[in-house]
């Protein structure tokens, strides 16, 4: 059974993070993206296939090389689940509240 990544597991990584945010400023191919990173480019290229498994990352040749582009859209994902659960714990905190008023008085 193949194992399906999701953008959890992408932004789960600090340094798939960084990756994230270096291509969310334009393409660039692994030796580029590697340039700030303290890790081998096959270490970088590990990370960047896992962005890509995730749908964060999409890889064409261009060339000779291979060129990295961020899929930002797929953070939307991210997005959603952060503001609905927000709203289910504001409501749990406001109920919280309202029962340690009662107590309270």
């Amino acid at each position: 059974m193949i194992e399906r990544r999701d953008v959890f597991q992408a932004i789960a990584d600090p340094t798939r993070r960084m990756i994230i945010t270096k291509l969310s400023h334009g393409a660039l191919n692994i030796g580029q993206i590697g340039e700030d990173f303290g890790m081998s480019r096959q270490a970088i290229a590990k990370h960047i296939k896992i962005l890509n498994e995730c749908g964060i990352v999409s890889m064409k040749q261009r060339g000779r090389e291979q060129v990295c582009e961020a899929k930002l859209e797929k953070l939307d994902e991210v997005t959603d689940w952060v503001s609905e659960s927000r709203k289910v714990w504001k409501q749990r905190f406001d109920k919280l509240d309202k029962f340690l008023e009662t107590i309270k008085k």
